[in-house]
């Protein structure tokens, strides 16, 4: 297969995995399937899918690094900024449908409560990380800087973590699970890779 053509899929099969998701979330809010809270059931779907392409975002590298497979670092950028968009969408949904842009009560939240405060660094931590995705950016940053700034992606995959953890009440099994997901690429990134490898 010609590598433009490869790249192309590559490319689509990643808008579609972006866009999937949100499409059935809309599927099921159409449908009336969000349970008896589909405020809550919206907030926390938007939080799941949030981590979800932020930790496989982290993926690409130590995968790069550990197999030599290159092709999934075409799709980095993509679901990195895919991250981002769930994670504003996941604050835009409390700040405007669940807090009614009662900024007053929303600032009262991220000071008083401690899983809003760290939900809300590491939406902050993501912020510069979209804006500076393009191409020009890198440019304009240097690559190596570009690179070192873009590592910050592991620290508000840690700020997720604890977010998820804080969060929820009883079961903490998913939280548990997105936290061994993000210790271990974490440990491959920062370990060399073996010769050969």
């Amino acid at each position: 297969m010609d590598g433009a053509v490869r790249h192309r899929l590559v490319k689509a099969a990643g808008w579609a995995l972006a866009l999937l998701p949100a499409a059935l979330l809309l599927g099921d809010a159409a449908l009336h399937r969000l349970g008896a809270n589909p405020i809550e059931a919206v907030l926390n779907r938007l939080g799941f899918w949030t981590f979800t392409f932020l930790v496989l975002s982290l993926v690409p590298t130590p995968l790069q690094r550990w197999t030599g497979l290159g092709w999934p670092l075409r799709l980095r950028r993509l679901l990195g900024v895919t991250a981002f968009t769930y994670a504003a969408l996941h604050f835009s949904w409390y700040l405007g449908v669940d807090q009614f842009f009662d900024l007053q009560a929303v600032g009262a939240d991220v000071v008083k409560r401690p899983f809003i405060t760290v939900g809300f660094a590491a939406l902050l931590t993501l912020l510069p990380l979209a804006v500076t995705s393009t191409d020009g950016w890198v440019r304009r940053l240097g690559f190596r800087r570009w690179k070192a700034l873009h590592r910050l992606a592991y620290a508000a995959a840690l700020l997720a973590v604890v977010h998820f953890l804080w969060r929820v009440k009883a079961d903490r099994l998913k939280p548990a699970v997105f936290a061994f997901l993000v210790a271990t690429l974490l440990l491959l990134r920062l370990r060399p890779a073996r010769r050969g490898q």
